[in-house]
């Protein structure tokens, strides 16, 4: 039990709780070929996919590729330990990162800021995990570069020397690294798993990912708004492809999501929904930044909910426009009994004082006020009929009631849809 709880163990690791760390001393066996020729490393972020033919052979792979038995056989909403803070070492590159960078005896900068950040992770305000992506010399990411997120910035160069320092001053007591200056991060970060030593499922997966992620920024014009990284091991691999997403979402928060699953006809769905239009992608989402467990669980029910409701929304709003315009032809040609038996079970669901308050306070987080408003403003006055409830309400943010009221004038739409059919039998 031991042994496979030592595998399945993150290299991004969560800080732990005890006072005491140790990991097995490993030392690169690449590391020679990687000094010998540092331009074998392909570029970070913007530079040439990774994918070779023979990774693109492995990917097929049935044991440990896309399609192996245990692929897309688990649950993955809330498999995201909670953590508030990421922070990303840009170091080398997949293929000459050992097992344990963290604990590699030859890679001196990975290993002592591990070391700095566990023994000071006491005094840190935050939740923090520590992982590496790639890092190449004159790219986007050069070695030693090391970006934070949320807070959306970029520190360069971190040597050695200065490792204490910078965990004191930047991690501990959330300041400024004075020796150098923080960027700017704009644009969304992706980071894949492809630490192959670390787990034959990334390694597999991973460099395919990436690869597609480059070649789907490159056709749509993405350059330099959406940035893909291989990363070391973040845990759950049996997940592969495992794929964090850091960006803005569209009240300017940032957040971190959490992907499992993925393979590489997923990746244009991912920059399509997730990046341009801040949609989750439910069937794919593992969790997200400064959640619990449970919350993460949560938050994916209440969005589920909040889509379920516009949809029967949409299909009552064109039963009724059906119904007006053609008469009792349509009604029953488009199964008008059958419609609302389908239906009567959701609309008493979402009629539960418990689910309109989850869904008023996911559409808040989601912004979809204006939306909210909008049907109501073109609901012919139906709103009004809900004044008398303003006592209910008055513990709500504005944006709450919005949600809590469209859901109301869902059921309205309901019944008078369901007049309509039953005056034109």
């Amino acid at each position: 039990m031991a042994s496979n709880r030592e595998r399945e163990e993150a290299l991004t690791f969560t800080i732990p709780s005890s006072s005491s760390h140790s990991s097995p001393i490993t030392v690169s066996d690449q590391l020679d070929s990687y000094l010998a020729d540092p331009r074998s490393a392909s570029g970070s972020f913007q530079n040439d996919g990774l994918l070779s033919a023979g990774e693109a052979a492995a990917a097929a792979d049935p044991d440990f590729g896309f399609s192996r038995p245990d692929f897309r056989q688990s649950p993955l909403a809330g498999t995201v330990e909670f953590y508030q803070r990421h922070v990303f070492l840009c170091y080398k590159n997949p293929r000459v990162w050992p097992p344990r960078i963290e604990a590699a005896e030859f890679d001196r900068l990975p290993r002592l800021l591990h070391a700095a950040v566990v023994a000071r992770k006491s005094h840190m305000k935050k939740e923090t995990r520590l992982t590496i992506c790639e890092g190449h010399d004159g790219t986007e990411t050069s070695n030693g570069d090391v970006l934070i997120f949320p807070d959306m910035v970029r520190y360069r160069r971190l040597t050695h020397f200065d490792v204490e320092t910078f965990v004191e001053e930047v991690l501990v007591k959330d300041g400024e690294w004075l020796p150098g200056t923080p960027e700017a991060l704009r644009g969304s970060y992706v980071f894949v798993c492809s630490h192959g030593s670390r787990d034959r499922r990334c390694g597999v997966c991973g460099p395919v990912l990436v690869s597609r992620f480059r070649e789907e920024i490159e056709l749509h014009c993405l350059q330099g708004k959406v940035f893909v990284s291989p990363c070391s091991h973040i845990g759950a691999s049996q997940y592969a492809g495992n794929v964090i997403v850091f960006g803005p979402i569209m009240n300017g928060e940032v957040t971190g999501h959490w992907y499992g699953y993925v393979t590489p006809d997923d990746v244009p769905s991912l920059l399509q929904h997730h990046i341009i239009k801040g949609e989750i992608l439910d069937p794919l989402w593992r969790g997200q930044m400064g959640l619990s467990v449970d919350e993460q669980k949560k938050k994916q029910e209440q969005r589920l909910l909040l889509n379920d409701l516009r949809n029967l929304e949409d299909n009552t709003q064109d039963f009724v426009s059906c119904c007006q315009s053609s008469g009792v032809g349509c009604c029953q040609s488009n199964g008008g009994d059958s419609f609302f038996r389908q239906n009567h079970v959701l609309l008493e669901r979402r009629m539960d004082p418990d689910v309109i308050e989850s869904e008023a306070k996911l559409s808040a987080d989601s912004k979809s006020s204006e939306t909210v408003i909008s049907r109501i403003n073109s609901g012919k006055g139906a709103s009004r009929k809900f004044l008398s409830m303003t006592t209910w309400l008055d513990g709500w943010e504005q944006e709450d009631t919005y949600a809590a009221l469209a859901v109301v004038c869902a059921a309205v739409s309901v019944a008078i849809a369901y007049n309509c059919y039953k005056q034109l039998r």
